[in-house]
């Protein structure tokens, strides 16, 4: 794996009000990495990962991703970042009048001039690359499961061949069966499209399963960055609870 840091952020401060959430918050993201972003509720896991994607404004700091500079770069520059990632949020956020071949066609028909044909094509090979099936590609999101409907947010993700995929809680929701057979699902396309990945969880088994490194966020900003395997070394009450744990025990007696 290339050290070289595709997302640099550096001295964010996210405030609502008169709430601090992060405070001189820094971060990088190596190429061709999974990292997993954890820590205790209201710290801000999710408030992060849509700052960086540009859906939360920060009071303060910069975003560097892909090289651009997606809070003071011009507008153009800001639409050829956004082309090179994909998103999946913890609910889906499909468009519930939309098929599930339509949604992943959207960004296409935003950002591609290709033909009705490719684009269907195109958007049921990205649905066949997260393991659904063909019969999927005419159903309604409300027709799906909740591993359905993450599985076809995810083919959305995917539909401009982006570089990294940020995952808001992934497995949030789904049973044993289904939230490893999602991790491994990552861990391939990681592998085969060499994608980076920014993943949002509290999930023990994914962090141990697919994550090359951890991210601890505490204190308003980023306590630590390591693997997984130095977490117990760190001295910091939350970080051992959650990393000791019976939970995180057996997590890792399944690696």
């Amino acid at each position: 794996m290339t050290r070289d840091a595709i997302i640099k952020v550096r001295g964010l401060r996210n405030q609502f009000g008169r709430q601090v959430v992060h405070d001189n918050l820094d971060l990088d993201v190596w190429r061709g990495e999974v990292l997993g972003i954890v820590g205790g509720s209201g710290t801000g896991k999710s408030v992060l990962l849509r700052t960086i994607v540009g859906l939360n404004r920060p009071a303060a700091g910069s975003i560097e991703v892909l090289g651009a500079d997606v809070l003071n770069g011009s507008r153009e520059e800001r639409l050829t970042a956004e082309k090179r990632w994909g998103v999946a949020f913890q609910d889906g956020a499909l468009f519930s009048s939309l098929s599930v071949l339509q949604n992943v066609m959207a960004p296409m028909r935003e950002h591609l001039n290709l033909s009705p044909a490719l684009m269907r094509s195109l958007g049921q090979l990205k649905i066949s690359l997260v393991g659904l099936p063909p019969l999927a590609c005419g159903k309604l999101p409300s027709e799906l499961s909740g591993g359905m409907r993450k599985r076809a947010s995810l083919a959305r993700a995917l539909a401009l061949d982006p570089e990294i995929v940020f995952l808001d809680e992934p497995t949030a929701g789904l049973d044993p069966i289904g939230a490893a057979a999602y991790d491994d699902l990552i861990g391939e396309l990681k592998r085969s499209l060499g994608l980076t990945v920014f993943m949002v969880t509290h999930d023990l088994d994914s962090l141990y399963a697919i994550c090359d490194r951890i991210a601890v966020l505490a204190e308003k900003r980023v306590l630590v960055t390591g693997p997984i395997e130095g977490m117990t070394d760190v001295d910091h009450p939350w970080v051992q609870e959650y990393f000791t744990g019976p939970r995180a025990r057996a997590a890792q007696a399944k690696t």
